[in-house]
């Protein structure tokens, strides 16, 4: 992986070639990440997985770190996969993943010079956890017995344009300036202009090649027989993130809310009050 004086400028021309250029193990953290741990580690024999779990599912980035690490581990044993954080962490151990897990690379440290990447990628991140919250309260309400992985997804979902952010800014401020130039142009079609990719396919090709958990990949991912219920629940988790990111005005929510109201079977004005609860929270 780049280190942080090496940015990406030029895009590779492939897919294979995007995918090659990232390794989990050496994945930054958040910033508030990297100092929880260290503050956890002299204590770590009071620690137990569900502790170090509230630190870990906060920040996609170190979840992703730690799944694809305990992946590593089991690739070639069979059995089911450690499909949550904290079974990872059950499965791996609280002291084998300090050892595992040293003083961690502060996302925030590599655009600290980059003022303008580092906002974009704290949109993102912002976009992340409002999806991953809305997506786990439409899981408990439809009381799906997935709900962690549920938040997961949609707490990874925006991964690719994080790493983008993070790894080649420049890239990263293009698009973000053709789309303001031009309002109406799709980020696909920026995408492909100045990555010759875009970030939906580089996304589900890292988890392929890092061996994300199953049940994680499917829900992210698109089904041939049709879009399940759990799919749902995280595509509008997303999608109402997104519009509702500046506020609750955005022409595209009315259907939205319809569209959430018919996945909890809720009417239009309770599914807009529980919206809000959530996003409240």
């Amino acid at each position: 992986m780049p280190t942080p004086h090496e940015f990406i400028t030029h895009p590779p021309h492939d897919l294979a070639a995007w995918v090659a250029l990232f390794d989990p193990a050496g994945l930054p953290v958040l910033a508030s990440t990297a100092l929880a741990l260290e503050e956890l580690r002299p204590v770590e024999d009071s620690v137990d997985a569900h502790l170090l779990a509230e630190t870990i599912t906060s920040d996609p980035l170190m979840t992703l770190k730690l799944l694809s690490h305990v992946a590593r581990l089991r690739q070639g044993r069979g059995g089911s996969d450690t499909e949550t954080v904290t079974e990872a962490l059950v499965m791996l151990g609280i002291p084998p993943f300090f050892r595992g897990f040293g003083p961690q690379t502060a996302a925030e440290d590599l655009l600290a010079e980059l003022p303008q990447a580092l906002a974009g990628f704290h949109d993102v991140l912002r976009r992340s956890h409002r999806a991953a919250r809305f997506a786990i309260a439409f899981a408990v309400h439809r009381m799906d017995p997935d709900a962690r992985v549920i938040h997961e997804a949609a707490l990874l979902h925006g991964f690719a344009e994080l790493l983008l952010w993070l790894h080649a800014p420049s890239l990263a401020l293009e698009i973000a300036h053709r789309q303001q130039a031009d309002p109406t142009l799709r980020s696909a079609t920026a995408q492909r202009k100045c990555l010759h990719i875009e970030l939906a396919e580089l996304q589900h090709a890292l988890m392929a090649a890092w061996h994300l958990p199953t049940t994680l990949v499917q829900i992210t991912g698109e089904s041939a027989r049709g879009e399940t219920r759990q799919q749902s629940n995280v595509r509008l988790a997303i999608r109402v993130a997104r519009h509702s990111a500046q506020d609750w005005d955005n022409p595209a929510l009315p259907d939205d809310v319809a569209d959430i109201g018919q996945l909890l079977q809720l009417g239009p004005e309770p599914t807009m009050r529980l919206l809000r609860e959530i996003d409240d929270d």
